[in-house]
């Protein structure tokens, strides 16, 4: 098993088509990058939060980035469930992106998820970053989409914990949701856990497609 010390990765570039995507997706990374890296500068962006979404993804990204000193939270408006009609639009604002940051990771939603406007930005974030290295995080949820995902990031037990703290706390529009909840999250920690044999039992993972190893 190959093991990559998190302290070399400095700036970060995240993606998500919703306001509680990233938080769900790489939330625990996020916060576990946040404590080990004192230079840490993290682009988070939310391409589509209507009302009171929006309110809802500002509070929590500044919670989870708390310890960030350098940081960028910018939210969109793109039209929520027609991402594929809002390509051309979701592109160009992606390209200014790329014009702003050379990130060492960008985490972006799993290509195979079922969700029209996760498959989206996947698809863009590949398009647009592509000599970047790129991790997709998965999202549970009724269409059954879960895969067999490539990268582990162990979470101490904490971290894990304030993870579902947060998204507990800060998006209570989805409280009504059937998978919205404790058990459905710490469950997908404890499974991702296992798989990679994290001494807290809980991790995160995700998809890599494409990694490129140099020697130093």
């Amino acid at each position: 098993m190959l093991r990559v010390p998190l302290g070399l990765v400095n700036r970060v570039l995240c993606l998500g088509a919703h306001s509680d995507d990233i938080e769900i997706g790489a939330g625990g990374t996020l916060l576990r990058l946040a404590r080990q890296s004192s230079d840490l500068e993290v682009w988070w962006v939310v391409c589509s939060a209507p009302v009171p979404r929006a309110e809802e993804a500002h509070r929590s990204a500044e919670e989870f980035l708390s310890s960030v000193s350098r940081k960028q939270v910018m939210i969109g408006s793109f039209r929520e469930s027609y991402f594929p009609s809002e390509w051309p639009a979701i592109k160009e604002w992606f390209e200014e992106l790329k014009a702003k940051i050379n990130p060492d990771i960008v985490f972006t939603h799993y290509r195979h998820d079922r969700h029209q406007d996760h498959r989206v930005l996947s698809d863009l974030a590949w398009n647009t970053f592509r000599n970047h290295l790129i991790l997709e995080y998965e999202i549970l949820k009724y269409d059954g989409d879960l895969g067999q995902p490539n990268v582990f990031i162990p979470l101490p037990e904490e971290i894990a914990s304030r993870k579902v703290d947060l998204l507990l706390k800060h998006f209570r529009t989805q409280s009504t949701k059937h998978w919205f909840t404790r058990d459905t999250f710490e469950a997908m920690h404890r499974i991702r856990g296992v798989e990679c044999a994290s001494a807290s039992g809980r991790a995160e993972a995700f998809y890599c497609r494409k990694l490129v190893l140099e020697a130093s």
